[in-house]
Parts: structure tokens; C-alpha cells; sequence
């Protein structure tokens, strides 16, 4: 019902920074939670930072808290994951995904149900 797609991802050194994006198409964009995760070959999916409905709510992982901000901008049918101070532990895929409409506040990647393709961010050393 709603289609995610990721983009800005890219290669970088590590300090730098780079600004992903998701934007959405389908219904409900503003009702839903939304999130960023990522992952790497043979590990799990992991959260990096998830927001509620209208950006009241965030969620950071400690591994990235105080170096990530996750926003959205619900006319525009997007989020953003500013990513700052980039280390080569931050190396992987990362995926936008969302919950159903209206889903509760959440950090668990169970609860969301749609997810992007994808963009790789790999930071050198």
C-alpha cells in the first residue's frame, strides 16, 4: 500500500557526512511510523532511528545518538537520515521502512511492514 524508496547514500571518508532520503508513494504517508535501519552481509537488520506519525517522537540507536537526526516532512511524503561524524562501523545498507497507518511508536523492525530497497553508505578509514 505505500512504496519506499531510499536515495543519498554514497561513499565517504570518516568525519564526513551525508543526508539520505526516502520518499513515499501510497496512502497514508502521515499516519505512519517511519524508520531507518541498516544492514550488513550476514548480520541482522538493525534500527538506526525511527520517528512517529508527526515527528514528535524519535528513537536513536546509542551507536549513532548524537551524530544522527532522523526527520520527516509529511506534505513532501519523505524522511530524512542527516548522518554526521560518519564511522567505518556505519558501513552498511540502510533502508527506510514504515508501519502500518496509524502503528504504535516503534523501534522494533517487526512492526514495520514496508520497506525500501536500500542505499549503501560506506565510510573509508
Amino acid at each position: 500500500q505505500v512504496q519506499l524508496a531510499e536515495s543519498g547514500g554514497g561513499l565517504v571518508q570518516a568525519g564526513g557526512s551525508l543526508r539520505l532520503s526516502c520518499t513515499a508513494s501510497g496512502n497514508a504517508f502521515g499516519s505512519r511510523a517511519m524508520g531507518w535501519f541498516r544492514q550488513v552481509p550476514e548480520r541482522e537488520r538493525d534500527v538506526v532511528a525511527t520517528i512517529n506519525w508527526d515527528g514528535s517522537r524519535t528513537y536513536y540507536a546509542d551507536s549513532v545518538k548524537g551524530r544522527f537526526t532522523i526527520s520527516r516532512d509529511n506534505p513532501k511524503d519523505t524522511i530524512y537520515l542527516q548522518m554526521n561524524t560518519l564511522k567505518p562501523e556505519d558501513t552498511a545498507v540502510y533502508y527506510c521502512a514504515a508501519t502500518s497507518p496509524w502503528g504504535v511508536f516503534s523501534t522494533v523492525a517487526s512492526d514495520f511492514g514496508s520497506w525500501g530497497r536500500g542505499t549503501q553508505v560506506t565510510v573509508s578509514s
